[in-house]
């Protein structure tokens, strides 16, 4: 292996050497010249600098996209990645470009150090025979062998060689074919002294000499590159402070360190190097200004929205306090029958029957916990439900400390990521209850029920698909309760209840997911165009999740039809209320639940674009039912491809003209399809308040025959 190094070096030496001996030839001073070779190779890596500032600028550029990806995909971390790189395929972005540089530097580096220690062979070019010669001289001279010379021994015989007294036994040196004189000569010739300083000399730390003048210098020069890198830097501008100073005290740091292990001259390079690399950055901006290619404006207010969330962080951790510690004290731990978890405040809408119906039917309490510190349970007057507020620090070991008989939650992948099953109780009973109503198999990782004990299923198909699952994985089987869809019952009786009246311009509805490529990022002007061809009103109401993340792409759609807004177009990005949905003749969506919500809630068609399909598990093929989510498409209204939409206006007036006959379609196919259509959070509720009484009668049991047991020592010594 060391040979191997050996050679490597001797390579990248040859031809460096080359280099210097150039800039030796024009200017005979050697400090001079180590300093126009640092020049030079600027010179030559000029053109990877412009290429790293290129996809510097693109790395920038891309964050607003990346961070829309990262809020898109925070639930599937392998979309992410795989839509992560899709950009930066678009955008032509190298994540390894910005490398290139420093890979670069550790061969100029090396290769310099073995042109300072070998200038027989660099600077002279002296055959090989010679510069053997004179080494062994050298070592014969210091009364050592040549390995015991170390890594200099042609610096050895430059010393002696300027030496007067040692001079001449160089000069009689026969070697056949060669004018040994003529070397000598040349060699005397040679002053590697800079200023003063020997810059074949390794600085000393413990020797405040002129030596140590050059590793002081080498940190200066890199506070100074620092300072201005921090100033124009295209990725320097948007770091932190803290991590732009961070960065600063480490090239000083290491600049000094570096510049006191390697000869000198070799520090001399660097110090230079830094001050050459102050150039470089201005003529690289000035050849690529980053202002002509990054929306500054729209950077700013992304880092506002993320200081304004981190601020938020802060608060919450002290609600969060005393929130655990009021759900870990020893009392309640051991009285707490039920837990429900939810994700956010926006989840209490697929657990409100459920837990409605518990209240009536038993004296249950309900310990709530919600990751959501504006979560309105939090604000509750209803004293069977406890709720509490954990922040993502103390969720894991909340949720490992849980002593519950049952926790019911909406979130998936218990055991494989943040949220584990119980440490405490091993008989803990975990119910997984969707969150949508379509596949499980599609639109959840692999395995993401593999650790639950109980599923409520919407659908027969759900249960159907748990099962399959299960075979594939090879996992336990779990109880499948027939359950429904919670949310459908209550926008149904919402619906009933309100007043219905038809609408005097037939209202279509847009609708999308906030998914990757969804209707807005992807074909919403030529679904406009199409759609205008009708006398139709338009609505068009962003996924709430969308407004919130994207607030410059729904200000950019805002300004592009602001003069197009009137009573028959308009953008609604008010979502308080549902009167829009349920008053719409047409719901027009891409692959977001909301269809089946609309169409199932007023037994009306829907409208599908095929946009790029969410695949979150990958192998979901491997289960041979096919998804929910592709078949109830055509069932309960049309599905178009995207690259049709501008031809969008035949099919919705022929949706919107057969509205009656697709109305009895979509009432058979919800009772088909739903369990317990109206009545779910009643099934829910006795399956839950069943199992807690079963538990209580098994603990009651437990603890009689175990009394006596302990209680017979005690009436032996009675």
């Amino acid at each position: 292996m060391g040979a191997i190094y050996e050679a490597v070096i001797g390579f990248i030496g040859t031809i460096l050497g080359y280099v210097m001996w150039f800039c030796f030839q024009i200017i005979s001073d050697y400090g001079i010249a180590i300093i126009l070779f640092t020049f030079l190779t600027k010179v030559i890596m000029f053109p990877i600098s412009l290429l790293v500032q290129k996809n510097s600028i693109k790395m920038v550029k891309m964050k607003p996209e990346l961070e829309t990806l990262r809020y898109q995909y925070i639930d599937d971390q392998d979309a992410y990645l795989d839509a992560q790189t899709a950009l930066y395929k678009k955008e032509k972005y190298s994540p390894m470009a910005g490398v290139w540089p420093l890979l670069l530097q550790l061969p100029i580096i090396l290769g310099l150090i073995d042109v300072v220690y070998k200038p027989l062979k660099h600077l002279f070019h002296m055959p090989s025979e010679v510069i053997t010669s004179f080494v062994n001289k050298a070592a014969e001279i210091l009364g050592k062998t040549v390995e015991e010379l170390g890594s200099s021994p042609q610096l050895h015989v430059v010393e002696l060689v300027q030496n007067p007294e040692f001079v001449d036994q160089f000069r009689n040196l026969s070697i056949a074919g060669h004018d040994t004189a003529a070397y000598v000569s040349a060699i005397e010739g040679l002053n590697m002294n800079f200023l003063g300083i020997n810059l074949a000399a390794i600085p000393n730390f413990l020797s405040l000499d002129l030596l140590f003048i050059v590793p002081v210098l080498a940190g200066v020069s890199a506070l100074i590159m620092c300072i201005i890198q921090n100033k124009i830097n295209v990725l320097q501008i948007e770091q932190s402070k803290l991590s732009q100073w961070g960065m600063t005290i480490f090239m000083i740091a290491f600049s000094t360190y570096f510049a006191f292990i390697v000869p000198t001259g070799v520090g001399l390079y660097w110090m230079w190097g830094n001050l050459f690399a102050i150039i470089v950055m201005y003529l690289v901006n000035v050849i690529y200004s980053p202002k002509e290619y990054i929306d500054y404006k729209a950077l700013e207010e992304l880092k506002t929205e993320l200081a304004r969330e981190r601020e938020a962080n802060k608060k919450n951790k002290k609600l969060a306090k005393k929130y655990y510690k009021q759900f870990c004290k020893t009392e309640n731990l051991e009285k707490m029958k039920l837990m429900f978890y939810s994700e956010g405040g926006g989840y209490y809408k697929y657990f409100a029957n459920i837990i409605e119906a518990i209240l009536k039917k038993s004296k249950l309490k309900i310990h709530y916990v919600t990751s959501d510190p504006n979560d309105p349970i939090l604000e509750t007057k209803e004293e069977r439900i406890i709720p509490y507020y954990v922040d993502e620090r103390r969720l894991i070991s909340l949720m490992m400390k849980v002593e519950a008989d049952m926790v019911v939650m909406t979130t998936p992948d218990l055991e494989k990521y943040h949220i584990k099953r119980s440490l405490v109780r091993k008989d803990v009973e975990y119910v997984y209850t969707d969150h949508a109503c379509t596949s499980l198999n599609l639109t959840y990782r692999t395995g993401a029920f593999d650790h639950f004990d109980t599923i409520f299923a919407v659908s027969p198909i759900q249960a159907e698909e748990v099962r399959a699952m299960e075979k594939v994985r090879g996992t336990k089987e779990k109880k499948i309760v027939e359950v429904g869809y919670g949310l459908i019952d209550n926008m149904i009786a919402a619906y009933e209840a309100s007043e219905k009246k038809e609408n005097e311009k037939k209202t279509i509805l847009i609708a999308p997911s906030w998914q990757y490529d969804n209707i807005m990022d992807s074909c919403l002007d030529d679904l406009i165009a199409g759609l205008r061809k009708t006398d139709y009103r338009i609505i068009i109401r962003p996924h709430p999740q969308y407004t919130k993340r994207f607030p410059m792409k729904i200000k950019e759609i805002m300004e592009k039809y602001k003069d197009d807004f009137s009573e028959d177009f308009a953008i609604e990005t008010d979502f308080s209320s549902n009167v829009t949905v349920y008053t719409a003749d047409l719901l027009i969506t891409d692959w977001s639940s909301i269809g089946y919500e609309f169409s199932f809630t007023t037994n009306k068609p829907s409208l599908f674009i095929n946009t790029q399909m969410k695949v979150v598990n990958r192998a979901y093929k491997k289960v041979k039912i096919k998804p929910y989510d592709i078949t109830a498409r055509d069932i309960i209204g049309r599905s178009v491809e995207k690259e049709d939409v501008a031809r969008i206006d035949e099919v919705a007036r022929e949706l919107i003209e057969n509205q009656a006959s697709y109305a009895d379609r979509i009432e058979e196919e919800k009772h088909a399809y739903f369990y317990n259509v109206g009545t779910s959070g009643e099934a829910a509720a006795d399956y839950i308040i069943s199992r807690l009484v079963k538990k209580k009668k098994k603990k009651k049991t437990a603890s009689a025959e175990e009394a006596p047991a302990a209680e017979a020592p005690a009436e032996e010594n009675n």
